[in-house]
């Protein structure tokens, strides 16, 4: 299990992870940003605590380097948005908009709610339906009510959550979560009911969202990654191309704070194994797994 640890530096929340090689970032990371990361990057240097590598990420919409510390560049899936209607009738492609009326159609219901135990124990019900998903165990299944209500209610006062209902019933939610400045938004949390994927209630949700972002000003939709490694099929990429998502490339820094942080990083060994996999190699283990979780599974797999 990865060690992890939070702290306070200049009154940020800093996560710390590792044993062998330490690495720090801001504590949602992609979702708070450094407008002035030396300050921060003295206090590491004085916390007490021992941190080889300093990681952090840069605000949208400005993609060329800020800052004069070591870069590599990682991809998001970034939709602009101006307004609603913009966003629906020129962005937005010819099937996914379908998707999204036929939602409605079903009789599938979105609305923004409040964080209470009435979502979580929704939730809940939701990450409990399977325990596998995009072929993959599903890391949120069999979580308590507790846990969920922990971790969905990280930055609870500045979220937004919007859900998706069919006969007064939560089948999906979207957890938004605004930076600082309210000038991009990323979708933290996404997830629908498998046994009502006929009403296509993701698309839904993903209108939902951005009508909740053209609504507040926000400037930017952001959708976790858009390229994931070098996988030359996913659908979950194909998903956010059709709703108007587009790759951009931003600048993320890092900061070795000792000799065995600016070795690692050198080196390349504060990336996961699996991302230095080749993907032909990586392709091949990915059926591997996902065959023994359908076998594994195939008796829950067969009530959906």
């Amino acid at each position: 299990m990865v060690q992890m640890k939070l702290i306070k530096v200049c009154d940020r929340e800093i996560r710390i992870e590792g044993r062998m090689l330490r690495v720090a970032e801001p504590h949602g990371d992609h979702y708070r940003f450094l407008d002035d990361p030396a300050p921060v990057i003295d206090g590491l240097r004085t916390c007490g605590e021992r941190v080889d590598l300093f990681a952090f990420a840069q605000r949208l919409p400005e993609t060329k380097p800020k800052f004069s510390y070591s870069v590599e560049w990682e991809n998001f899936a970034v939709l602009p948005v101006t307004t609603f209607e913009n966003w629906w009738t020129k962005e937005l492609g010819f099937k996914a908009r379908n998707k999204a009326k036929q939602a409605e159609k079903n009789g599938v219901v979105l609305r923004e709610v409040p964080f209470d135990d009435t979502l979580v124990a929704g939730i809940v019900e939701i990450n409990n339906e399977c325990p596998i998903r995009q072929r993959r165990r599903f890391p949120h299944y069999g979580k308590s009510f507790e846990t969920v209500r922990r971790e969905v209610g990280t930055f609870r006062d500045c979220s937004i959550f919007i859900g998706a209902f069919f006969e007064d019933k939560l089948i999906g939610f979207v957890k938004l979560v605004p930076d600082e400045t309210c000038t991009q938004a990323g979708l933290m949390n996404i997830i629908s009911m498998l046994k009502h994927r006929d009403k296509v209630p993701q698309n839904a949700l993903i209108a939902h969202a951005v009508r909740a972002c053209a609504a507040r000003g926000i400037q930017y939709l952001v959708y976790s990654k858009f390229d994931y490694g070098n996988k030359e099929h996913d659908g979950l990429r194909d998903f956010k191309e059709r709703n108007g998502f587009k790759r951009v490339d931003t600048p993320r820094y890092y900061v070795p704070l000792t000799g065995r942080g600016w070795a690692a990083f050198r080196l390349g060994l504060h990336h996961k194994l699996s991302e230095r996999i080749p993907e032909t190699f990586a392709k091949r283990l990915r059926d591997l797994r996902a065959g023994w979780y359908e076998r594994k599974y195939r008796s829950v797999m067969g009530e959906i």
